[in-house]
């Protein structure tokens, strides 16, 4: 109550933060009841006024979707029109921005500079490669850091690999990213928990370690990240410039696997933007590199986003099945098990195009098809706040959660390969 009393106060005192740009943006839950109504707001995500957050194909999960102030009676009147129920969730969407980034940036001075990296708020990149640095040298016989590439901006992007201290190069690996896309900050937060579990907490963990290496990317987009700490909260893409207007790229469209072929923008300014080729970004790139490398390793590629709750696996490029489906299909449901078991959240489980929508040219689909990577995921982390924006106060209760259906997960995969 106290911290909530001083937020409030700040906000009235204070010039508003630049990347806070959503001031009387609503935030709208949209329950279709049937597949006509499913099909009238996935015409409606055509239109890149709005924002789908999250446009799932099964019925019974809402649709939300964000609206400026200038679209927002044009958008009530054609879900009116079709008899569509709906609910607004956050009303002013910039004022609830602005509250959660002051909380954080006031938990973070409070906190200040550690080796040890804290779950009580959102990490800035730069202090996420020096937590990554610091546990090298802190645990040179287990923890090795290599820089994989650089980001447009010229960010090193960290990859950190974790043994037991027997690794040979040789061993079986799992390989984990976060952070493909920008807004989803809870994303490198998980990835950070696991690191942590697995250096920090070793002795607890070493099973997981026994015969396999863990190599994790925290943050596949450090410049859209950094992008929505100073300028804009809910962006979602890279940051290298497609032309006069528009910048960036969705990451997770951009990856040489059917690439553009459905659930991706040709529009350069679209959120969904595929890239004007396959790998245009030094980010996918680098990425795919560190894959390809492990071909024939690795046995389980993670990849961590926002929100919903899900536990997805290939296709996203078509609703067929690829032939090992049952055998990832048994990973996943390790997961939302023991999440089920030792929280009661429920996680959807089944293919992207399937239980969430089309989307050609992720990094999952093309791990598992060109890295041969026989188990790929992505695990889709709970809604926090309207949807990506969880307060901090929220993030140890999902990483933990997150933490339990990895853990699980691996331990399957263990036990298969």
């Amino acid at each position: 109550m106290y911290l909530k009393l001083i937020l409030s106060l700040l906000l009235c005192g204070i010039a508003l933060s630049k990347a806070n740009s959503y001031w009387g943006y609503k935030v709208y839950d949209i329950d279709a009841k049937n597949d006509f109504e499913k099909e009238v707001l996935f015409r409606l995500s055509g239109n890149d006024d709005y924002d789908f957050f999250n446009l799932p194909k099964i019925i019974g999960k809402p649709a939300r979707v964000m609206v400026q102030p200038k679209d927002q009676m044009e958008f009530e009147t054609t879900l009116n029109k079709f008899g569509i129920d709906y609910s607004v969730i956050n009303d002013d969407l910039g004022q609830t921005l602005e509250i959660e980034r002051l909380q954080n940036n006031f938990l973070r001075a409070a906190l200040g500079r550690s080796s040890r990296i804290s779950f009580s708020n959102f990490q800035r990149f730069e202090a996420i490669n020096a937590y990554l640095d610091d546990l090298a040298k802190a645990y040179p016989n287990r923890v090795s850091v290599k820089t994989i590439g650089k980001s447009y901006e010229n960010r090193d992007m960290k990859a950190i690999t974790i043994t037991d201290g027997q690794s040979s190069n040789k061993k079986k690996a799992i390989l984990v990213d976060g952070g493909i896309h920008a807004r989803e900050w809870i994303a490198p937060a998980a990835a950070l928990y696991i690191i942590h579990q697995l250096v920090e907490n070793f002795e607890k963990n070493s099973n997981l370690l026994k015969e396999y290496d863990w190599i994790i990317l925290p943050v596949v987009n450090p410049d859209g990240y950094e992008y929505t700490h100073t300028n804009s909260r809910m962006w979602r893409k890279t940051r290298r410039p497609i032309d006069e207007k528009c910048f960036g790229t969705d990451g997770n469209r951009n990856f040489d696997y059917h690439w553009g072929e459905v659930g991706a923008s040709g529009v350069s300014c679209a959120d969904t933007f595929k890239g004007p080729t396959a790998f245009s970004e030094p980010e996918t790139r680098a990425l795919r590199d560190l894959m390809l490398t492990l071909s024939g390793r690795a046995k389980m590629y993670l990849t961590l986003h926002s929100y919903g709750n899900y536990l997805l696996y290939p296709w996203g490029w078509t609703s067929e099945l690829p032939e090992t489906w049952k055998d990832i299909d048994e990973v996943a449901q390790a997961g939302a098990s023991a999440i089920k078991k030792a929280t009661g959240s429920q996680y959807a489980v089944g293919s992207s195009t399937n239980v969430l929508y089309a989307a050609a040219g992720g990094s999952d689909d093309y791990a598992y098809a060109e890295a041969k990577i026989p188990i790929a995921i992505t695990m889709e982390l709970p809604a926090g706040g309207s949807g990506f924006d969880p307060s901090p106060d929220q993030i140890q209760p999902f990483v933990e959660e997150t933490w339990i259906g990895i853990k699980a997960m691996a331990e399957k995969v263990i036990e298969k390969y």
